[in-house]
């Protein structure tokens, strides 16, 4: 397990949200107060409020993804392209990993199956997000 993985498994223990877990694991590396990130993750945990949603793990992570490679220009936001497709990226690891990107389907409320404990959407979701800000 790596330093971020480990921070974030250590977040989700304390209490936080997957999303706000994966996320505030980035502070530093976005240069934002953790307490601003946990506070505009918190609506992104259990599937976006309704568990129909994506995985907030995954939404955290995307999250990191937009602040560190976005130009931030407001005006000409050159960055969008490259920041989907790094978007696009995790989410598909994501989902080959784990055969499903929708909350209640990795915690199999329909199916009854679990695909993935929240626990381990963190791990993969922060695994996958170091892997491409590392490529």
């Amino acid at each position: 397990m790596s330093i971020k993985t480990d921070k974030a498994a250590q977040n989700h223990q304390k209490g936080y949200n997957c999303a706000q877990a994966v996320a505030c694991a980035f502070a530093e590396e976005m240069g934002i107060d953790e307490s601003i990130i946990f506070k505009m993750m918190e609506g992104h945990g259990l599937g976006m409020g309704c568990m129909e949603g994506t995985c907030g793990a995954i939404t955290g992570a995307v999250a990191v993804i937009g602040a560190i490679k976005s130009c931030g220009d407001i005006e000409k936001p050159v960055s969008k392209a490259a920041t989907y497709k790094l978007t696009g990226e995790l989410v598909k690891r994501f989902q080959e990993k784990n055969l499903a990107t929708k909350c209640k389907d990795l915690k199999g409320i329909e199916t009854g199956k679990v695909l993935r404990s929240c626990p381990g959407c963190i791990e993969d979701a922060t695994a996958i997000l170091e892997e491409i800000l590392a490529e």
